[in-house]
């Protein structure tokens, strides 16, 4: 599952209806792993502290001292509020970076149009291990998304729809939902009638390139199909409510698949 931080909101109540489900599916005995985002607490903290900020085609430019807000917004407040919601509602919960356990190691991201992002990176390699000794202690790891640099030297900013997509391929996860802001893809960003329901992997790889896929929705779909590229699985895009992942599940999302 990755969790946008659009989703959340800056109310940490409304976490709520995500996670009393995440934890059902855990009381359940499925094995679940949750990727986070938290890109409009890191603005907040980023307008307090004075920084600027910025995007390229959906990706924060991460100088040094954005890196440094970056970490401590994403590994301390967001993740621990997350373990500590999930341990309210009976799961046992690990919270980890993506750095530990050497789970993601990156390289350097370059933008389309060739622009410095700074310290954001692409995920390179992934090890699963620690994930995987998590699961099967009985823990639902919840992983922010920071990666190691190539030599351990320092972390890189990985968008956290492509950090979940690494882990559900290297886990061979049966399925990646992905918990947003808005309800599925739409094929006019300006009209939220036009949303798609299903996308093949073909037209899914052709829409990412067009004008109507935008800002974050890209990153998104570009998740999607790294991890259909490589699985069997279904990858669900899908709004943020009560009950959302059952429901994505049940058809109630954007679906990215390699059929038609």
């Amino acid at each position: 599952m990755k969790y946008g931080g659009n989703g959340m909101g800056a109310d940490p109540d409304a976490l709520d209806p995500v996670i009393d489900e995440l934890a059902g599916l855990q009381r359940a005995g499925q094995a679940v792993v949750l990727v986070h985002g938290g890109g409009p607490d890191i603005d907040r903290a980023l307008l307090r502290q004075g920084v600027q900020t910025s995007r390229i085609a959906g990706l924060r430019v991460t100088d040094a001292e954005t890196l440094e807000v970056t970490e401590a917004v994403l590994c301390a407040t967001l993740n621990k509020r997350l373990v500590r919601a999930l341990t309210r509602s009976g799961s046992r919960v690990a919270g980890v970076s993506g750095q530990d356990g050497g789970t993601l190691v990156a390289t350097k991201t370059q933008a389309s149009d060739g622009s410095d992002l700074g310290f954001v990176g692409t995920v390179i390699e992934t090890d699963p291990a620690l994930l995987f000794a998590l699961l099967h202690a009985g823990f639902l790891p919840v992983v922010a998304p920071l990666a190691l640099s190539n030599g351990a030297s320092h972390a890189y900013n990985v968008n956290a729809d492509a950090a979940a997509a690494a882990i559900a391929d290297a886990l061979d996860a049966s399925a990646l939902v992905m918990l947003t802001g808005v309800p599925r893809v739409l094929r006019d960003p300006s009209d939220p009638l036009s949303s798609i329901h299903r996308l093949s992997l073909h037209d899914a790889i052709a829409f990412v390139d067009g004008p109507a896929c935008r800002d974050g929705m890209r990153p998104k779909l570009n998740a999607a199909i790294t991890y259909v590229s490589a699985r069997s699985g279904s990858a669900y895009i899908c709004a943020t409510k009560p009950g959302a992942i059952a429901a994505a599940l049940d058809g109630d999302a954007t679906i990215v698949a390699n059929a038609s």
